[in-house]
């Protein structure tokens, strides 16, 4: 059988109880009086009811008000502890309401039992889900003070007028007390006081009463704080408005014993005092509203208490008069993402013992004595900015600007978490960042950074950013080029920056502009193998990014380029991409591969040389992402090469004695023969007649010492890979200068107006009308260029000079 509730209520008490459905929920369950279904029921002062549900469950379908009321206006105040009553109650959702009538000139004063209350936002929850509600009735306007959950600092409050007082309790909570009493009344002259007592360091978030909404107009209220005496207590506003005044205007008011200008104002914008010894008033005054336009007065604010530090006493200096542009935040671990409403105290930093916050920020061109109300400063961190900007590239050419963190900052007893240096130039003028001793080391999977500190580094545009990687000092890395403005984060790890903050030697400069998106310039180390990655990683390149590498090989080691992976693996919706290898040598060939070719073998490389890729537009979300390695090893001398050179030397000391002797024996010799010119011998190759028109037929000018194969066949010996010739966006062999330039192709957004040519245009023939340039001439201090007569002349003797040798090897016979 369902159970069987009877509620007697006496006239004297002054109680209903009120039974009705949730809001929100279908009449699945009815209240049954006299066999009579129902679905509420009220039971007034004086009647006695029995009454059943017709579920098992009523507490999902029902909830109940106890409103009793209490007149102290015309009859005597019943002060102590206020009683849950009656007992015997069902198990529902139930708000016991105590409506207090009190006059205006008398107020009341609520006194809760331990542990308090804790004042939370209107519509906010309880962990137990039992909850406080205040509100204070003068005359017929009615101010909710707050709500509140048990557990808190807040120990009485005190209100003018009378009280409607609420406690809400879950149908499966069964509170013997209401945990308030009634402790007296008196004339406060203002609409309530609330006593906050904090025995210990803790923290506690406080209203204005109607928060969010208005505060009363023109209205006065207090808070009133009990601190003991060794404790200091620290207030900040986290949240305000103002309404509009037409008179007065909106203020707090600090009473802080021992202080000489009681009481202390304060504007809701300013500073709210800090390290307040002992217990203090703070008190919100109104305004006189503009009828029209009233807004909204309210406050949310936060006092923290903590014991008074060691060192609080401790001021250290802040020179920042010689730093330009540039600033520094002093804060708590976590800044800014951490929320301030915290239970616990935190550290503060104080430019003044009365002036102190979560976070101080300190700007240049000024000196500053701050101290700390911190029990570790390691909880405590230092985030700072400096820009530096070029608007005229002729003033900042030759300007060197250091990367370093200041000793102002270094020489506080508190880490330094970030610094960031934001460098900017308008267009055409890009940023070059050097690391001249120490180098930099790009982290990378495969050579990760094991340093106290990093660096982040963003080429940034209005419309996309480059992330171009992190690096730390000792790698190979000696400067970094990069066409757009700059941020470079430096990021400290651990204590051991504080002892390596003085070895910084990152410097920047402004240059020209550049051709690549970005430029690495690296000197490896020749004992280790070095690791790259095209920046953006692990998201890839951009569309139609160029990133250039130009690496230094030592004239006795020879290079090992290889590739991570064997394709570039993407695809692309539009243009080519391009890996590009040349050496800066005279003459180098260049080593070219696309997006749809196997990336080549490890290459060895004995000179300087430059890798570049060049990204196009991939299809669908792919992204280039492409690591390579450097090694390095001793050059071997080729022993076929020692053995030619050698006999060669062999050979000219060999002619060299056999010269000498001849011509000893020619002195010697008498009667000298006489070499015959047979003029019917032709001694000339057939050939087109004409064809070289100074007069070099005789000579050798025209001969080539060296013919390299790759210039002749290069062009088939490019198209050897069987690739289709591709109709749009063709590369084009680097022709520029060696040295100064990667072997980059332009990017597709530099070449919209180049018409599309064939991807190899073969040389064109020699003509009667070629320059001699192409004849590769090395003509002799001296040389007659005018007749042929002298070229006659000297041929002749050539000639005679042979036979005169000739027979004089025919003598020695």
């Amino acid at each position: 059988p369902l159970a069987s509730f009877t509620i007697s209520l006496r006239t004297v008490d002054n109680i209903t109880v009120m039974i009705k459905l949730r809001p929100g929920v279908s009449q699945g369950c009815q209240i049954r009086v006299k066999s009579l279904p129902r679905s509420d029921l009220k039971i007034k002062p004086g009647e006695n009811v029995t009454f059943t549900f017709t579920c098992k469950t009523p507490e999902e379908y029902f909830i109940m008000e106890i409103q009793k009321n209490i007149d102290c206006v015309s009859g005597p105040c019943p002060f102590g502890d206020v009683h849950l009553y009656p007992p015997g109650l069902p198990r529902l959702n139930r708000t016991f309401i105590w409506d207090v009538k009190a006059s205006t000139k008398a107020g009341l004063e609520l006194k809760f039992a331990t542990p308090w209350l804790r004042q939370i936002e209107p519509g906010g929850t309880c962990p137990d889900f039992i909850r406080y509600n205040i509100n204070s009735c003068i005359d017929t306007a009615t101010v909710n003070i707050g709500t509140f959950c048990r557990g808190g600092s807040v120990s009485r409050v005190k209100l003018q007028g009378g009280v409607i007082m609420a406690l809400h309790l879950p149908w499966n909570s069964s509170p013997t007390t209401s945990g308030f009493n009634i402790a007296n009344r008196s004339s406060i002259k203002r609409l309530c006081i609330i006593e906050s007592t904090l025995k210990e360091e803790s923290s506690v978030t406080l209203m204005s009463p109607n928060y969010p909404h208005g505060f009363p107009e023109d209205e006065l209220m207090t808070w009133q704080f009990v601190v003991p005496s060794n404790m200091r207590a620290s207030v900040f506003f986290h949240n305000y408005s103002l309404s509009n005044c037409e008179r007065k205007e909106e203020r707090v008011e600090y009473y802080i014993p021992g202080s000489v200008s009681n009481p202390e104002v304060f504007k809701l914008s300013d500073r709210q005092p800090a390290n307040i010894a002992g217990s203090f008033n703070l008190s919100l005054q109104g305004c006189d509203q503009d009828a029209q336009n009233p807004g909204i007065l309210r406050l949310l604010f936060q006092v923290i208490v903590q014991h008074p530090q060691i060192d609080e006493n401790v001021t250290h200096l802040v020179d920042l008069s010689r730093e330009w542009d540039m600033t520094v935040t002093i804060h708590s671990e976590g800044w800014p993402n951490w929320s301030p409403f915290m239970s616990e105290p935190i550290c503060l930093i104080c430019k003044d013992p009365r002036t102190c916050d979560h976070a101080l920020t300190l700007v240049s061109g000024a000196i500053y004595k701050i101290s700390f109300l911190c029990k570790d400063l390691a909880r405590l961190r230092i985030t700072a900015e400096k820009n530096i900007s070029c608007v005229d590239f002729w003033r900042c050419q030759r300007k060197i600007y250091a990367l370093s963190v200041p000793k102002a900052i270094t020489q506080l007893p508190i880490r330094l978490h970030k610094f960031i240096w934001k460098l900017s130039a308008p267009e055409l003028i890009n940023v070059e960042i050097m690391s001249p001793t120490l180098k930099l080391q790009q982290h990378v999977p495969e050579q990760r950074c094991n340093t106290s500190y990093s660096y982040s580094i963003i080429s940034a545009t209005p419309e996309r950013d480059l992330n171009v990687g992190i690096f730390c000092p000792g790698g190979s890395i000696e400067k970094i080029q990069m066409r757009n403005n700059v941020t470079i984060s430096l990021k400290t790890f651990g204590k051991g920056f504080f002892n390596e903050s003085n070895h910084q030697d990152l410097k920047m400069s402004f240059v020209q502009h550049i051709k690549d998106e970005c430029t690495f310039t690296v000197s490896p180390d020749p004992k280790a193998r070095l690791y790259l990655q095209t920046p953006n990683w692990p998201y890839g390149l951009p569309p139609y990014v160029s990133i250039s590498w130009y690496i230094t090989v030592p004239s006795k080691q020879v290079a090992r380029l290889g590739f991570s992976k064997d394709r570039m693996g993407i695809a692309c919706e539009t243009g080519r991409a391009y890996v590009n290898i040349q050496e800066q040598k005279f003459g180098a060939e260049e080593t070219v591969r696309r997006e749809d070719e196997l990336l080549p073998e490890p290459l060895d490389m004995y000179h300087n040389f430059w890798v570049n890729i060049s990204n196009c537009k991939p299809v669908d979300k792919m992204h280039l992402t492409l690591p390579f390695w450097v090694t390095f090893a001793e050059k071997k001398i080729d022993l076929a090469v020692i053995i030619a050179v050698v006999s060669g030397a062999g050979l000219l000391v060999a002619i060299g004695l056999t010269v000498c002797c001849v011509r000893k024996k020619k002195k010697k010799s008498q009667n000298p023969m006489v070499g015959v010119y047979n003029t019917n011998v032709n001694t000339q190759m057939p050939g087109k007649q004409g064809l070289f028109k100074k007069g070099r037929k005789n000579n050798e000018s025209h001969v080539y010492a060296v013919i390299d194969d790759a210039m002749v066949y290069g062009h088939l010996l490019k198209e050897s890979n069987g690739s289709v010739t591709p109709e749009v966006d063709v590369y084009r062999p680097f022709d520029g200068p060696i040295g100064s330039l990667p072997p980059s192709p332009p990017p597709l957004s530099f070449r919209k107006d180049i018409k599309l040519s064939p991807s190899v245009e073969e040389p064109p023939l020699l003509t009667e009308t070629d320059h001699d340039a192409y004849t590769f001439a090395h003509q002799k201090t001296g040389e007659s260029e005018n007749n042929g007569d002298a070229n006659e002349k000297n041929n002749g003797d050539a000639s005679t000079s042979l036979l005169e040798n000739k027979e004089q090897d025919g003598l020695e016979e």
